[in-house]
C-alpha cells in the first residue's frame, strides 16, 4: 500500500525527522488560508498522486507549455492560481503511464533554501537478508539513470537488525553523502529515525529524494515517499485508514477483498495461476510467444471455490482481456475446486473470450471430468506450453 507524501511527512514527523511545515488541500478555496498558514515567502504547490516525476509532468487539459506537477509559488495569490490549473486535471509523468493521474489533492508546503540536494532510501535488501539505505549524493534525480549512468555514485549500507543504526553506520553513510559541519551532526539523528520508522510501520520502502542540505548548514526531508507491505497491515490499523482507493486499480481493490494477489498489466490475456513463481512463470511463456499478460494474479495455495469465482470475475471485467488462461498445478489447491469456481463464475458472467485450462496435481481426473461435463467452450491443456501456444493461437484467431 502507498500513501501521500503529506500522509508521509506527517508519519516521520512523529519521529522527530526534519521535514517542511505544510497543509494539505482538496478544492482550491482552501489555498489561500493554507498559504497563509505558512511562514513564507516562498511556497511550494505539490500535486499529491502516487507516482514519481511530478515535477517534470504534464497536465494534459493545460497544453505542452504549462507548469509541472510541483510548481513554486512567491504569493498565496500565486498559490491559489496554480491551486485552480492543478486540482481535478490529469498529470501524466514518466511513472504513470500515457492515462495519467487526476490530481485530487494538493500539498501546500513552506519554501526551503537549498544548498545540496541527496539522494536516500530505505528497502530491504534480499541479498543480505537485511534493510539497506541506498544513498547518493545524485539526489533529485532519477536513480535509475544515476545506476546506468554512474553506478559508482550509489552506496548501499546494510543495518544489523540487531543493533539498527550504529553510531558507525550513520558515519558511513554521512561519508558517503559527503556530509560536513551541521547536517553531519543532524545525520547521527535522522538516519536512526528513518529505520526505526522503516521497521517499526513495516514498511517495504521508504524514500527521500531529495533530501536536503539547506543554506543553513542543516538536513530537511523534502520529499518522501512510502510503501508498506501488505502482509503487515493488519497490525495497522492507522495506516489503513490512510488508504486512497482512488488512486488504485479498481480491480485490484477488488481482489484485495478476497485476499487477491493481483496486479493490473497492459496485456490482452488474463491469467489465474496458483503460486507467485508459476504465474511468473506463466507469464513469460505467453511473452514468449508474442503476446503480453493481462495480469498477474495468484489465487494462493488454498482457495476456495469463492475466492476462485471472485478472480476468473476480475479478470473478465478487464476490457482488455481478450483470452483467459488457467493454469493450476495442484497441491493444497485442488483441481475440482479450481473447475468448480470457473464453472460458478462463467454461469454468472459468462464467457466472451477463448478460455484456456491446464489443470495438473490434486484430484486433477475430478477437475477435468467437471470441466468436460460443464457444457462450457473450454480448451484442455496438457502442459504450460502447450496452453500458451493455445491460448496465443485462439485470440489470434479471433484478430
Amino acid at each position: 500500500m502507498n500513501i501521500h507524501e503529506h500522509q508521509a511527512k506527517a508519519l516521520l514527523k512523529t519521529y522527530g525527522l526534519p521535514v517542511a511545515s505544510g497543509v494539505a488541500i482538496f478544492s482550491a478555496a482552501e489555498a489561500e488560508a493554507a498559504a497563509k498558514s505558512l511562514p513564507g515567502p516562498l511556497y511550494v504547490v505539490k500535486s499529491q498522486i502516487h507516482a514519481g516525476g511530478r515535477g517534470k509532468g504534464k497536465f494534459t487539459e493545460l497544453g505542452p507549455d504549462a507548469k509541472g506537477g510541483v510548481r513554486l509559488s512567491k504569493t498565496p495569490a500565486e498559490v491559489v492560481v496554480n491551486a485552480k490549473e492543478m486540482l481535478g486535471n490529469t498529470l501524466v509523468t514518466k511513472q504513470t503511464g500515457p492515462a495519467g493521474k487526476q490530481v485530487n489533492r494538493l500539498y501546500i508546503e513552506d519554501g526551503a533554501d537549498i544548498a545540496r540536494e541527496l539522494y536516500c532510501s530505505l528497502l530491504v535488501d534480499r541479498s543480505a537478508g537485511r534493510v539497506a539505505f541506498v544513498v547518493s549524493t545524485e539526489g533529485g534525480m532519477d536513480i535509475e539513470t544515476v545506476a546506468h549512468d554512474t553506478p559508482e555514485r550509489i552506496i548501499t549500507v546494510d543495518i544489523d537488525p540487531s543493533t539498527g543504526v550504529t553510531a558507525a553506520d550513520a558515519e558511513k553513510i554521512s561519508a558517503a553523502l559527503k556530509l560536513d559541519g551541521a547536517a553531519r551532526e543532524d545525520a547521527k539523528s535522522v538516519f536512526p529515525a528513518l529505520y526505526k520508522a522503516f521497521v517499526e510501520k513495516d514498511m517495504s520502502l521508504l524514500e527521500v529524494n531529495p533530501l536536503i542540505v539547506m543554506k543553513d548548514g542543516h538536513l530537511r526531508l523534502l520529499d518522501a515517499k512510502m510503501s508498506f507491505d501488505n502482509n503487515a497491515l493488519f497490525r495497522h490499523p492507522d495506516l489503513v485508514e490512510l488508504r486512497d482507493t482512488s488512486e488504485e486499480d479498481a480491480k485490484e481493490i477488488e481482489a484485495s477483498k478476497y485476499d487477491l494477489a493481483y496486479v493490473a498489466l497492459d496485456g490482452n490475456i488474463g491469467c489465474m495461476v496458483n503460486g507467485a513463481g508459476l504465474a511468473m512463470a506463466t507469464m513469460d511463456i505467453i511473452k514468449l510467444y508474442g503476446e503480453e499478460p493481462a495480469n498477474f494474479l495468484d489465487v494462493g495455495g488454498g482457495a476456495s471455490r469463492e475466492k476462485v469465482t471472485a478472480a476468473f470475475k476480475i479478470i473478465t471485467a478487464d476490457p482488455q482481456v481478450k483470452g483467459i488462461l488457467v493454469n493450476i498445478f495442484g497441491g493444497i489447491m485442488r483441481c475440482d475446486v479450481i473447475a468448480e469456481g470457473v464453472i460458478a463464475a462463467v454461469n454468472d458472467v459468462g464467457l466472451k473470450v477463448p478460455l484456456v485450462v491446464r489443470l495438473e496435481g490434486t484430484r486433477v481426473k475430478e477437475g477435468k471430468a467437471i470441466l468436460r461435463d460443464s457444457g462450457l467452450n473450454v480448451i484442455a491443456a496438457d502442459d504450460l506450453d502447450d496452453a500458451a501456444q493455445k491460448i496465443v493461437a485462439a485470440i489470434r484467431g479471433q484478430k
